[in-house]
């Protein structure tokens, strides 16, 4: 058997469970990377994934020209090996031996052994001729129709650079647990590490690290002295800017970042943190106690947090984070398998749960009291638009501003774009409740 061929062979199902049967990505690599007890196999089956979903229409584009008929739905397995040894040629520029005799060989592990020489004969011209090109930005950037078509709308001047880094790897962003862990006491724990880091002035505690590493493996993980949390999630919790002794509620809590972010500030106060999945839940309680930010002042619960009548005890709050389900299409390059599983039919009933949300969650505030609604979103429907309309049905909250530091103005909010400072893509409004 061909050295790689098992490995291209597990990539191919991988991709046929997220394209062909709806997994997520992230679900996916969970079940399958711990078979693989190689860290060099895990690290080549994750990146084949990666980069066979971001460029998943381009491949398609390429093969629809070179082949004189559609393979047949039963085929998927021999498509997704198709998708994954373009990613090899391509995007991964793996040398000719292994990416095309390997992933040739695979079509026999997967019992397809009659497709063996299509798709060899697939890669091969891959490399001799390169993948034909595409006016249509849809095709040449890899994304479906309608979100090219809302982003055009929405953002015309943005929209070539959301395309490119929609495909760039991202960064991997920790955030330093202060006071407890400040966060040049964790740099010089990493000392020695292959860690190369960069050191945003804003968020404080925020830490970039560029290389493809696990954090797991960094010292100072099974202590709680950072937690992986991008730039950008980070900065929801600095615009809502709880204090010490605040009341505070994280709506939409999982997987639990920004509420252990707060329960670190909120140390006189009151953390309540809701998440209406259990197993959801479960990931903050785990967060919590890693970061050993568990404590009587902190709360979780399973809840819909729109329905307060099941879980609001009455007393009023200092201040609420709307962490809002969305489309997620800020966060593409982390979850490039979002392109694939979002449709443009799914955006109106995520606006009517955001405006829910919306509008069962400021009535609990204090006179006074911050709301901060965020999304990693770039469309308008969920961000500016809908955070427009609910300030004109609502008269008694305001809008409360926001500097540059967190986007570029929008609405009443800021948008920022993937890419920007090295970070995802998100929306944030902070709006307070009249005295």
């Amino acid at each position: 058997m061909t050295v790689g061929a098992d490995l291209r062979a597990e990539a191919a199902g991988m991709l046929v469970a997220v394209i062909f049967e709806g997994r997520s990505l992230k679900s996916v690599l969970a079940q399958a990377l711990p078979l693989w007890p190689d860290p060099r196999d895990r690290a080549l089956l994750e990146a084949i994934c990666f980069a066979a979903l971001r460029h998943r229409r381009r491949y398609e584009f390429a093969l629809s020209g070179w082949m004189a008929k559609p393979l047949a739905a039963r085929d998927g397995s021999i498509h997704a090996l198709l998708l994954a040894g373009l990613a090899q040629v391509d995007e991964m520029r793996l040398p000719a031996h292994a990416a095309v005799a390997a992933t040739a060989e695979a079509a026999r592990l997967l019992g397809r052994h009659s497709a063996v020489g299509l798709v060899n004969a697939l890669l091969r011209r891959a490399l001799r001729e390169g993948l034909p090109a595409s006016d249509d930005p849809a095709i040449s950037s890899s994304h479906p129709d309608w979100l090219v078509q809302q982003l055009q709308r929405d953002w015309p001047q943005q929209l070539d650079r959301i395309l490119i880094e929609g495909n760039r790897p991202a960064p991997l962003w920790l955030r330093a647990n202060a006071p407890a862990h400040p966060r040049d006491v964790v740099l010089q724990a990493m000392e020695g590490t292959p860690a190369t880091v960069q050191l945003p002035d804003f968020p404080a505690d925020a830490i970039r690290i560029d290389e493809r590493l696990s954090p797991t493996q960094l010292p100072g993980w099974s202590e709680g002295a950072f937690t992986i949390q991008d730039g950008a999630a980070q900065l929801a919790v600095a615009a809502l800017a709880p204090t010490a002794g605040e009341r505070v509620l994280d709506a939409c809590a999982a997987p639990g970042g920004k509420a252990a972010q707060i329960a670190a500030i909120v140390t006189r106060g009151e953390l309540l943190a809701l998440d209406v999945d259990a197993t959801r839940l479960k990931k903050i309680d785990e967060t919590l106690q890693r970061m050993r930010l568990a404590s009587p002042h902190v709360h979780t619960a399973v809840a819909d947090a729109a329905d307060t009548q099941t879980w609001w005890d009455g007393k009023p709050f200092d201040a609420i984070l709307i962490d809002a389900p969305c489309s997620a299409t800020g966060i593409i390059r982390r979850q490039p398998d979002i392109k694939w599983h979002r449709r443009s039919e799914d955006i109106p009933a995520l606006v009517t749960q955001q405006s829910r949300l919306l509008d069962a969650l400021w009535p609990l505030l204090a006179p006074g009291g911050r709301l901060l609604y965020a999304t990693c979103s770039l469309l308008k429907d969920e961000n500016e638009r809908q955070i427009d309309g609910f300030l004109a049905r609502t008269p008694d909250m305001r809008a409360m501003p926001l500097d540059a530091r967190y986007g570029i103005a929008s609405g009443a909010g800021r948008q920022r774009f993937p890419g920007d400072d090295g970070m995802d893509g998100f929306f944030y409004a902070l709006m307070a409740r009249k005295v």
